[in-house]
Formats: structure tokens, sequence, C-alpha cells
């Protein structure tokens, strides 16, 4: 499946959150991954950030799609980092 990791957590936690997003997806610009990974992947990635996160204070959306649907993406300005090989 295609996922978009887009994170706003604390200061102390930025660091290990870009380290763990790295692991997994392809960084786009600050705090914004995608790529593509199994379900088993994405459910390892879910219970490594819910180690890292304070769920009092910081925020993930992690929006998904099925590869095989439709999923147009569109860069206005310039792209930080292609992603050709994930789609």
């Amino acid at each position: 499946m295609y996922v978009i990791v887009v994170y706003d957590v604390g200061e102390k936690r930025v660091g290990k959150m870009l380290k763990l997003c790295r692991q997994y997806l392809c960084w786009i610009q600050n705090s914004v991954f995608e790529g593509a990974l199994s379900e088993a992947k994405l459910r390892e990635l879910k219970l490594k950030i819910k180690g890292i996160i304070d769920p009092s204070e910081d925020s993930i959306i992690i929006f998904t799609n099925k590869i095989g649907y439709n999923m147009d993406k569109q860069i206005l300005g310039k792209e930080r980092m292609s992603t050709d090989n994930f789609l």
C-alpha cells in the first residue's frame, strides 16, 4: 500500500521521528514522508512511532492508499526528492 506520514512532534522527539521514518519511507519535505509499505511494515512503523511520541503533545497523520487505486500527485514549485521508484 502507498503511505504518506506527516508528523508534528516536540523538539526532543524530532530527531528520533526523522530517523525512524527514513528507515521506512522517502523524505519529501519537512515532516512529510511517503512510499510503498506492506501492511506488516506499516503496523511495525506504527508501533515504533507509538514508542516515540507523547500522545498528549504530538500529532501524527498517516494516509494510506491501496496500490492499484489511482492517486494523482502534483508538485507545485521545486520537487525536493523524486519518488518515482515508489509509484
